[in-house]
């Protein structure tokens, strides 16, 4: 979908900074969500991130194959993150639904003292009726706010994806016997223990508007 300059700009100069001063009232914490899929095969992560990792040839006439080393895993992972360096992560297998959403959301809240103020995009699974169900029973403790659906670009979390497959699932080849959701989880919990590595994607220009104001 074509992008909107003067939605982003109402975003980024009212809405933004609306969602701040409602969290300033509730006391709460402000996080951006999204979440990603991983995949070990080597032809899907460079078609992912734009990236080549290897070449090969083939004789005039002859089709070239590039083998791809092990088994195929995929894997799906959601995080988020705020602007203080908080960073939070999960892993889970197959599509994203509304009770799956739900789930995670419980193991995000799970021990939380403040109120959590959570901006990602309109993906129906975030829209579902048990999804609304669940914040209602929160009663003020977790609020939604929505992304426009032309500009994921306004999400910071967007680039804790970029940066984990430009740095490692993307550009190291599985091991034998490794499992990918191994390696995603230890390559998230690496950027958890990392608050200014989380911090630094705030300052991207296409987010810096979510920084601290």
């Amino acid at each position: 979908m074509a992008r909107c300059p003067a939605c982003r700009q109402a975003g980024q100069r009212e809405t933004y900074p609306a969602i701040v001063r409602q969290a300033k009232r509730d006391k709460a914490e402000i996080y951006f969500w999204d979440e990603s899929g991983f995949r070990a095969d080597a032809p899907a992560c460079a078609l992912r991130t734009g990236r080549v990792q290897g070449r090969t040839w083939g004789g005039r006439g002859v089709t070239p194959v590039v083998s791809i080393p092990g088994q195929w895993q995929g894997i799906s992972a959601a995080s988020a993150v705020n602007s203080k360096g908080g960073f939070w992560f999960a892993i889970y297998s197959g599509a994203l639904n509304g009770d799956q959403f739900v789930a995670l959301l419980r193991r995000m809240m799970k021990g939380r003292r403040r109120p959590i103020h959570l901006v990602l995009d309109g993906l129906p699974a975030h829209k579902a009726r048990c999804v609304r169900d669940y914040v209602d029973s929160m009663k003020g403790k977790l609020t939604l706010h929505f992304l426009p659906g032309y500009a994921p670009d306004l999400n910071p979390d967007e680039l804790v994806w970029s940066y984990a497959k430009r740095t490692g699932t993307a550009r190291n080849p599985k091991r034998r016997g490794e499992k990918l959701a191994d390696r995603v989880h230890a390559q998230l919990a690496d950027s958890a223990a990392r608050p200014d590595l989380v911090r630094s994607f705030f300052k991207h220009p296409s987010v810096a508007y979510s920084s601290d104001l």
